[in-house]
């Protein structure tokens, strides 16, 4: 996935509101830009942060910048866009370039299933009807572990449980975790965080939901998938707090 515009450095002076952020430009003046991310976005946003910023001319949209970006110690990256995901998840998957996912005749977005929900992705033919759902990862707190999620889910749990639901009626049903970090080589649970969400993780892959996980490559010019990344086999609802 390839940026529409490039991207425009500056430095975090504050976010707020969840949605807004307020940036100087590394080239002069101070813009408020749209934040795409409603988590808690730990250790992604400090005052000083060097950060990267989209452009846009769409008359639709309140603010004429988007934060794409977080440039992080040792020369790493992080993503902070939570629809990047999807973006990223659904081109491998129409190039057929997700081992664990390819020989799938078609690829279709936004699916009805559940309780008045919508699958990131369904697969089909080449075997059972695949359910796939994407979630965004940036949050790394302690060595090499990248964890999910950085604040409660609701919404997160009752994809797990509905997941799950599809799995036991004998569909294949996959999480698919995307780490917008370069600094991660391994995935867990951030249970300390919201144990209901690590508890129906154990739940669901019980239950026989797959999870997988891949790492991205990440630069001013885009976000792409690069390999797969271990998740952590042991029971997530009883991380200690940390």
């Amino acid at each position: 996935m390839r940026f529409a515009t490039p991207l425009v450095p500056g430095r975090l002076i504050r976010r707020y509101m969840r949605f807004l952020a307020d940036v100087e430009l590394e080239s002069g003046g101070v813009v408020k830009a749209h934040c795409p991310n409603p988590g808690a976005m730990l250790g992604l946003k400090e005052p000083g942060l060097r950060i990267w910023l989209e452009p846009n001319d769409d008359p639709k949209k309140k603010l004429d910048w988007g934060w794409r970006l977080a440039e992080l110690p040792g020369g790493h990256w992080a993503g902070i866009d939570t629809a990047v995901p999807n973006r990223v998840v659904g081109e491998a998957l129409e190039a057929r370039a997700i081992p664990d996912l390819a020989g799938y005749e078609s690829v279709r977005a936004e699916v009805p299933y559940g309780t008045r929900s919508r699958v990131d992705f369904l697969l089909i033919g080449g075997g059972p009807d695949t359910y796939v759902e994407v979630k965004n990862v940036h949050l790394r707190r302690d060595g090499d572990w990248a964890e999910f999620p950085d604040s409660v889910t609701d919404r997160g749990t009752k994809h797990l449980r509905e997941l799950a639901q599809m799995a036991e009626a004998g569909a294949r049903a996959v999480m698919f975790y995307l780490v917008q970090r370069t600094d991660c080589a391994r995935l867990r649970m951030a249970g300390d965080i919201d144990p209901a969400y690590a508890e129906a993780f154990d739940a669901a892959r019980t239950a026989g939901v797959e999870m997988l996980c891949y790492d991205t490559e990440i630069s001013p010019e885009g976000v792409t998938l690069r390999h797969a990344l271990p998740v952590d086999d042991g029971p997530q609802s009883l991380t200690p707090p940390r």
